[in-house]
């Protein structure tokens, strides 16, 4: 299981290459990290006329974005009551309204650009692994109706009937989401960007920021920038850079298993109507098909032996069909993830802004944090955030933290599912 590949690489129907940044340029805006938030900055500065500079470590997507489950969810994992109680009501409505138009933007970008990353905006479903999850879940629809959300409450029955198992005990269904091919989306963004006129440069990862002169000196290995702006937008795969302090925060894993694709004769009833899924467990899973018909299972956790295991038998369990099915492909990737569960954008510097904490969120609220900051930092009005930046952030025992969401999750793997 281990030797298995990443899905998204193999069947990202978007291809991207960039050279690595060698010179020196002096753009308007430099921006660090290739991923959603990153990508749709550059193209919403490209579009406005601005001169940009992309610097990506690794390729375009390498990170979470290329990892990702793929659901462009209206939200967060937080209900939109928690929002307002964390951030303050006025605050709080502002976020959730930008979350819940999120979606739309997504899909208007991959329509726009002609994004080819299997765009099904047929919604998601909040699945209910337990009674309890049921309670959570009426809870959540009060909310979100409350609001004027498009969604709707299913009981087992009708549940059953979406997801082709008896394994849940209801489901809350937001017309508002969807699904796409998560890698191809990132790099469709990358080529819109370029398009544009933003230059993006791969395998250049930032050595050093300083702020000098009024102006953001990057360096990487073959070159330097030096910008009035910068945006860094690397999340969960920031890497050290000197004369710039990003804090560290608790980062949680999340492993996927991919089967062959599957012919409708074998699994024509697993979420025939094409929506992404997500559970109420504390211990989170994920479940969707992609356009070949392959059915893909998440979970928290990187360690592939117990998560593949475990995958194998929760599939098993909840679509007895699939017990022959070959599996081809197995991955993981890295989610940022702050204590109270809500991104942050954070003051680097004068002009300067960093974005990460999407928990595990990173499609629609990576896009619309990114372009948000690539207006704000273009015009010096930051009145249009979706969340109003920071000046210091810090997290409690980051390190430690992560080693207990880890051990957790491959702890309710190790024993889960095997009836």
């Amino acid at each position: 299981m281990g030797g298995l590949d990443n899905l998204w690489r193999d069947s990202a129907a978007e291809d991207f290459s960039a050279p690595t940044l060698q010179g020196e340029f002096s753009p308007d805006m430099v921006i660090i990290g290739g991923g959603f938030t990153g990508c749709s900055a550059a193209l919403e500065a490209a579009g406005q006329g601005a001169d940009v500079v992309l610097v990506e470590a690794d390729t375009i997507g390498h990170g979470g974005s290329g990892r990702n489950v793929g659901l462009v969810n209206a939200g967060l994992w937080l209900p939109p009551d928690a929002v307002c109680k964390t951030l303050g009501p006025q605050a709080g409505d502002r976020l959730n309204a930008v979350l819940a138009a999120a979606p739309d933007l997504v899909f208007d970008l991959i329509a726009r650009h002609a994004i080819a990353c299997e765009p099904q905006r047929n919604g998601t479903l909040h699945l209910a692994h337990a009674p309890r999850g049921l309670s959570q879940l009426r809870e959540r629809h009060a909310q979100m109706a409350k609001r004027g959300a498009p969604v709707s409450l299913l009981d087992a029955e009708e549940t059953q009937v979406r997801t082709g198992s008896t394994g849940f005990h209801g489901a809350l269904h937001d017309a508002r989401a969807g699904t796409v091919q998560p890698l191809a989306y990132a790099r469709g963004l990358a080529r819109a960007a370029q398009s544009q006129g933003a230059r993006i440069f791969e395998h250049s990862p930032a050595l050093s920021a300083v702020r000098h002169g009024g102006h953001w000196v990057v360096r990487t290995s073959g070159g330097k920038l030096r910008a009035k702006t910068l945006l860094v937008a690397t999340n969960a795969y920031h890497r050290p850079v000197s004369d710039m302090t990003i804090p560290t925060v608790p980062v949680v894993n999340y492993f996927q298993l991919a089967t062959e694709p599957l012919g409708d004769n074998i699994a024509g009833d697993i979420l025939r109507g094409g929506e992404g899924c997500w559970d109420t467990g504390l211990v989170m899973s994920s479940l969707r098909r992609d356009a070949a018909g392959r059915v893909i299972l998440g979970g928290m956790g990187d360690d592939v032996t117990t998560q593949a295991g475990w995958a194998r038998r929760k599939l098993k369990r909840l679509f007895p069909q699939l017990v022959e099915a070959e599996i081809t492909h197995a991955w993981a990737g890295k989610i940022s993830m702050t204590s109270d569960h809500l991104p942050r954008i954070l003051r680097i510097g004068a002009q300067g802004l960093s974005i990460f904490g999407y928990s595990g969120r990173g499609i629609a609220p990576g896009t619309a944090f990114g372009q948000a900051a690539a207006r704000a930092l273009l015009s010096g009005d930051e009145s249009g955030l979706p969340v109003a930046p920071v000046e210091t952030h810090a997290e409690p025992l980051p390190a430690l933290r992560s080693m207990v969401f880890e051990t957790g999750a491959r702890l309710v793997h190790a024993f889960a599912a095997r009836r």
